[in-house]
């Protein structure tokens, strides 16, 4: 059966590899660099189909992943002499390349699974219906309980532990609008502190003051209101939350130890060397010396993990080299384009142009993700937990109301807050400094 699966996956594939590569083919002659359809290059044109396969195609998200990359490297080479994808990735002088985001992105999927399995097996998830209100109110409170801990962790473990919790509490049985404000809760979280999302850590290392995205929370917190409470609701009437823990479950410590361990390990290296992966992993090789390691759990994520590699690498070969002008309309539509386009090089974008209200950026790149399952790493890795999750038809059916709250999120922060962009930080004080010289009048 998993051969059949694995050979039906890679027909299609190549399927949707020749669709993507028909239109570059039709054009291989003009030799004049990368063409253009309708006045759009050709790369953006294959990344939109390469999405539009991915809602389409959801049970093979990794090989539509996989072709799409290779049908953008492929127009890549064929137009662009210069081109390198090696140097992409690896760096050369004046280009930092992608291997970092991409190792890190890597190394958390996979160790935030194996986090969410000994969160799972240490036993607590049983023991909290003890704690929870019984009715709707219980999945609002585990919802504000995830928003709270990506807070001041990142918002793929938050996702990962409340998609553990919900599944022992709700009796397997989740709803999908649950899971996509799941992920919402802990974007949302994330959004207003510059340890709780890799986006706002990136203005923080930048010199962004982690106060200038503190009132991204005005709209986080409306936006959970909003979007808690309708898929609260919707999951009570799916699945009530479970009234009494069992009888005589005992909390496995150690378990929750190396959980502990693994959590305030990431916080560390990310603090100190912007990479919390490291932390993950020394972590849990730690905890492999005094408890089992569900290794198993790095298969179960694999494909998953391949595939937001992929899409963040399509993301990450698009020429985008300038924003429209930093304005709290542009900051709103960003919030739409960061569900389907990677959100870290939109706010390196974003910082090198300066002139942004910093917490209206960080809600719209942060919560934006969460609109569709693969908007945001966090809901990828929900995804690997509930595969029924990625149908990008029943996240936005489901999950309407997430969308929803982004929308009214962000006017009731633009009505209490007003868009006032922050003064220069370091990186675009430069940039001024030196258009200041070249159009400084010759005396």
């Amino acid at each position: 059966m998993k051969k059949n699966t694995v050979v039906s996956g890679f027909t299609r594939s190549l399927c949707v590899l020749f669709t993507l590569l028909l239109p570059t083919l039709a054009l291989a002659s003009d030799g004049s660099g990368m063409p253009q359809l309708g006045g759009i290059r050709i790369e953006f044109i294959l990344f939109a189909i390469t999405l539009l396969g991915v809602a389409l195609f959801h049970n093979y998200t990794m090989w539509v992943s996989l072709a799409g990359l290779s049908a953008i490297l492929i127009s890549k080479y064929l137009f662009l002499n210069d081109f390198s994808f090696t140097q992409h990735i690896f760096g050369s002088i004046g280009h930092e390349g992608e291997w970092r985001v991409l190792l890190n992105l890597i190394g958390l999927l996979f160790g935030f699974a194996i986090l969410a399995k000994h969160f799972e097996e240490s036993e607590l998830p049983k023991i909290l219906p003890k704690y929870l209100p019984d009715d709707w109110k219980g999945g609002f409170v585990l919802l504000i309980m995830i928003f709270v801990i990506s807070a001041f962790l990142d918002n793929i473990a938050a996702a990962m532990i409340g998609g553990a919790v919900a599944f022992v509490v709700f009796n397997k049985r989740v709803h999908v609008g649950y899971l996509a404000a799941i992920v919402a809760a802990s974007n949302a979280g994330g959004s207003g502190s510059v340890v709780g999302d890799t986006t706002t850590t990136l203005m923080w290392i930048d010199g962004v003051n982690p106060l200038h995205v503190l009132h991204a929370y005005i709209a986080a917190g409306t936006a959970l209101i909003l979007f808690g409470v309708m898929a609260s609701i919707q999951q009570d009437k799916y699945q009530r939350i479970t009234k009494d823990a069992p009888i005589g479950v005992t909390v496995e410590w150690k378990k929750l130890g190396i959980v502990a361990l693994i959590l305030v390990c990431a916080i560390i290296a990310n603090y100190a060397l912007d990479f919390p992966a490291l932390g993950v992993w020394v972590a849990i090789l730690l905890g492999a010396l005094t408890v089992k390691t569900p290794w198993n759990e790095l298969k179960n994520a694999a494909a998953g993990t391949v595939f937001l590699v992929g899409l963040v690498t399509c993301a990450s070969l698009m020429p985008v080299d300038e924003l429209p002008p930093a304005t709290w309309l542009t900051t709103f539509y960003l919030g739409f384009v960061s569900a389907v386009f990677d959100n870290i090089p939109l706010t390196k974008l974003c910082l090198e142009q300066g002139g942004y209200d910093w917490g209206f950026l960080a809600y719209a790149v942060g919560f934006g993700g969460s609109m569709l399952w693969f908007g945001s790493s966090a809901g990828v890795a929900l995804a690997n937990m509930y595969p029924e999750a990625r149908s990008a038809v029943s996240w936005l059916r489901q999950g309407w109301h997430v969308a929803a709250a982004y929308v009214i999120g962000f006017f009731v922060l633009l009505a209490l807050s007003g868009w006032a962009p922050h003064a220069p930080h370091k990186a675009s004080q430069e940039n001024i400094v030196k258009q200041e010289i070249t159009t400084k009048p010759d005396a």
